[in-house]
């Protein structure tokens, strides 16, 4: 589903390819209260923040979880909209609100016909460092 696709983006005509990269609690690399999602959209790196209060608020209202292929699917539609129509500018990151959050997992899981149909996510090859592969640097790690 959205874990890769291609968007035709709504000013320039210009396709973009989206891939799913990773997914990193900020609170490490950020000192943020969310869970940024990565992609690359054609080679270029773009992260999408969801507040972690929606996993609370989603175990809240339906009893259900967000898994991390879930949480994924909801990046991944939402920056594909963002793309349709218009809203992507270049941004290098977007934040999402709780309910945004908890509207999109609601479409994806309709979509996808439940939570069982959803795709699994792409293994990282143990000898990969995600470090390195996401091109970001831990905290307390010395300077490169």
């Amino acid at each position: 589903m959205y874990e890769e696709f291609t968007v035709t983006d709504r000013w320039t005509g210009e396709s973009l390819h989206c891939v799913w990269k990773g997914t990193i609690v900020a609170i490490a690399t950020r000192h943020a209260d969310a869970t940024d999602i990565r992609f690359a959209v054609n080679g270029k790196p773009v992260w999408i923040a969801l507040p972690n209060l929606a996993w609370v608020e989603q175990k809240r209202r339906t009893g259900n979880v967000i898994t991390d292929a879930l949480a994924a699917q909801i990046a991944g539609r939402y920056l594909k909209q963002a793309s349709e129509s218009g809203y992507d500018n270049g941004r290098e990151i977007y934040t999402l609100t709780v309910d945004e959050v908890l509207d999109l997992a609601n479409a994806v899981v309709r979509e996808a016909g439940g939570t069982t149909r959803l795709p699994s996510l792409p293994i990282i090859h143990e000898n990969v460092e995600p470090e390195k592969e996401l091109g970001i640097r831990l905290p307390g790690e010395p300077a490169a």
